[in-house]
């Protein structure tokens, strides 16, 4: 059987790794595997960080992976989507690339699993995918550089969990500069042409509806990708409220990519 993949984690927008802490525990301490949770320049307080500084944040870590000869399973969510797929250019194993013990000395990135968030279309920025306007749930404030908050955040992404904990995971959120939504089109890749993706569709979602989702994921399959679909009765934030059943998707998704 082949070492286990190592698992990087990518937050969505206005989140850092801390998001990841809950499943990361259950896949290191129960299963064994090496998680490494990121947290993105744009979510440090800095209006000037851009969308290819997420991107490099996400590939380095891939590479530092790769290049010691492990493979890896990129799992995204939200915002985190864009970054984490585009990340993963030229880091795939060719599709005609044969087994040999020359190209086992490298690692690739083998699989794709994507929670509450969408499908990279190349060159289109976070706002141009979503038509050109940012949800009712944020504002792009051009002053301050940040996208900001207009809507009570415990509700739109952490409604089912306890009152206290959802008000602690809300003290949690930073600021996110918003050219990362706006800018940076030229710089994202459709990574999901190039591996097979499992995406986590959160059914109880008020940042992300349902709806939505499912159609992000039919458009990629009529668009030639390999998506297989799961969903959860969750918030948009399945990791924090169900842990325990999305590390079981993310268990089942990798059995799916190792082959």
């Amino acid at each position: 059987m082949s070492p286990k993949p190592t698992l990087i984690f990518v937050p969505g927008a206005w989140h850092t790794a801390d998001t990841w802490t809950k499943i990361c525990k259950i896949l290191e301490n129960q299963h064994q595997y090496k998680c490494i949770p990121l947290t993105l320049p744009s979510t440090q307080s800095d209006p000037s960080a851009t969308l290819l500084g997420d991107i490099e944040t996400v590939r380095n870590a891939i590479v530092a992976e790769t290049s010691q000869g492990r493979d890896v399973v990129v799992v995204m969510h939200s915002y985190g989507g864009i970054p984490g797929q585009s990340a993963i250019k030229g880091l795939t194993s060719p599709k005609w690339e044969t087994d040999t013990a020359e190209s086992k000395k490298t690692g690739h990135v083998i699989g794709l699993i994507l929670m509450a968030s969408g499908f990279v279309v190349p060159a289109k920025s976070f706002i141009d995918g979503m038509g050109g306007q940012p949800p009712p749930s944020f504002i792009l404030n051009k002053e301050s550089g940040f996208a900001e908050l207009v809507v009570d955040p415990r509700e739109l992404f952490y409604h089912d969990l306890p009152e206290e904990e959802g008000k602690e995971w809300v003290k949690k959120l930073t600021k996110h500069s918003m050219i990362t939504l706006t800018e940076g089109g030229e710089h994202t890749y459709a990574g999901w042409m190039d591996v097979p993706s499992w995406y986590l569709a959160t059914t109880e979602d008020h940042a992300l509806p349902v709806e939505a989702q499912r159609m992000f994921v039919q458009m990629t399959k009529d668009a030639g990708g390999d998506v297989t679909l799961r969903e959860i009765h969750s918030s948009h934030s399945p990791m924090l409220s169900r842990p325990e059943e999305t590390v079981q998707v993310v268990l089942d998704a990798v059995a799916s990519f190792v082959k």
